[in-house]
């Protein structure tokens, strides 16, 4: 299905609006590299907000035509679109929050990355360089803010949940905001969306007029995960393991709701750090939430990680069941214990130095036939070990789900292949199909296909 479209000449806002001829130049040059794929395909999806679609093939098939460049003019730059979403527009202007996530695209995509990306290559496996690239893409999207007080709860949950369950994020959202909570997610649809709206209104009766509603996506899945309007302050980092990380440098609390693979691949990550010996005392609040009628999900989420991970990781969260107002006031408790433990180790309160990430979680992991099969999902290893590992396989089931390159990947070669000692393939098995019974693997209304197979 194609949708209507239209062409325009658009104006950049903020940072770049004023540039220099050095870094125009620069941007002409690395515009017409190798990422102008990735920078159209995520220009795209911004534009394309709103859409119903959750497939990233879908997303590019119904806009063939659409292109982007960047034109050179005298007081600086402006970006040529052709063949766009006409839903980005009124009257032929551009929606002022879809301009301003369009040139976070261009900021995070060519301006910015591309030059911290070469100085973290330089020093690949070098945790430091890594952590410092996350903090300035983070400081240079105007995110991280010096608070008296940490505020800032991250909000994970799936994009594609029932009505009941996205009512129940908004509520939660709209009692975090009664309590001046700010809300971070993944920036899509879904339970990345309820919680920004209800933070809106509850901001909206405090009087609280700078709200934070960030998103933080990456060039893979923000095709599947649009940017939803109520976002502020977009980020797109250069992958999965570097998204993840902002997310828990950044947070100060971190609330889980219902979601499909992808909400257990941010589950086993978070863990996973949590486990590593030198973060034990590093409080990160972790709540599992959801209304009375998604009860049965977390106890098997419950139930998978202490068969895996053991009793010691089932001891690093806590699940509040159909009480919005208690998850709220839980959250808020948790941002104030971590006021404390930052106050006393002088630790920022905008970004979590402290916390020990060693490179399985932070070196990317690209999904292949080879490197899902070269998983290391046996027992005879640390927990926070095989939690990586473990992180890793449903992040390729979330790529073979809803990411160009996993779709091409499964269409050239056929299903992944997931093998491991065979009670854990037995339990994720289990947890997988309960996502599939369930409708979160894709949208209602889509046929879902899987596209792995385990192997006992």
């Amino acid at each position: 299905m194609e949708y209507p479209v239209i062409d325009a000449l658009v104006a950049p806002e903020g940072k770049l609006e004023v540039l220099s001829r050095q870094e125009i130049a620069k941007l002409l040059d690395t515009s017409q590299t190798g990422l102008h794929q990735v920078f159209r395909n995520c220009a795209l999806a911004v534009l394309a907000s709103g859409n119903y679609l959750d497939d990233g093939k879908a997303l590019m098939t119904s806009y063939p035509d659409f292109d982007i460049r960047i034109v050179h003019r005298e007081r600086g730059i402006k970006l040529e679109l052709m063949r766009a979403p006409a839903s980005a527009f009124v009257d032929g202007e551009m929606i002022l929050g879809i301009r301003e996530h369009l040139f976070a695209v261009l900021r995070d995509i060519l301006f910015t990355s591309t030059e911290y990306e070469l100085q973290a290559q330089r020093r690949q496996h070098d945790t430091v360089a890594t952590t410092d690239l996350v903090f300035h893409l983070l400081r240079n999207a105007d995110v991280l803010q010096r608070v008296k007080t940490p505020n800032l709860v991250v909000c994970w949950g799936g994009h594609s949940i029932s009505r009941i369950e996205y009512d129940y994020t908004k509520r939660v959202g709209y009692e975090m905001g009664l309590r001046g909570l700010d809300i971070c997610t993944g920036c899509g649809p879904g339970a990345m969306k309820g919680p920004m709206k209800g933070a809106a209104i509850g901001h909206a009766k405090q009087r609280i007029t700078d709200g934070r509603y960030l998103g933080f996506t990456e060039p893979g899945i923000i095709a599947a995960e649009s940017p939803n309007p109520i976002v502020n302050r977009l980020v797109i980092l250069p992958d999965i393991e570097k998204r993840l990380e902002a997310f828990v440098r950044a947070g100060h609390a971190i609330v889980v709701f219902p979601g499909g693979a992808g909400t257990a691949e941010e589950i086993l990550y978070l863990l996973g750090l949590l486990l590593h010996p030198d973060n034990r005392d590093i409080p990160i609040p972790l709540i599992f939430t959801g209304p009375a009628d998604s009860a049965a999900y977390f106890t098997q989420i419950d139930e998978f990680v202490g068969a895996t991970l053991g009793p010691s990781a089932q001891e690093l969260y806590e699940v509040i069941i159909d009480d919005p107002g208690q998850v709220a006031q839980a959250a808020r408790a948790g941002t104030q214990r971590v006021r404390e433990y930052r106050k006393q180790h002088s630790d920022a309160y905008y970004f979590n130095w402290r916390l020990k990430i060693e490179p399985d979680f932070q070196q990317p992991f690209v999904p292949t036939h080879a490197s899902m099969r070269a998983l290391d999902l046996q027992r005879n290893q640390p927990p926070d070990l095989l939690a990586a590992h473990l992180r890793r396989a449903f992040s390729g089931v979330v790529a073979g789900n809803v990411k160009l390159q996993g779709i091409a990947e499964i269409e050239r070669h056929g299903l992944f292949e997931i093998h491991g000692d065979a009670d854990i393939m037995e339990r994720m098995d289990s947890l997988l199909t309960a996502f599939i019974d369930q409708g979160r693997m894709k949208l209602p209304g889509t046929r879902y296909e899987p596209c792995y197979r385990i192997v006992r």
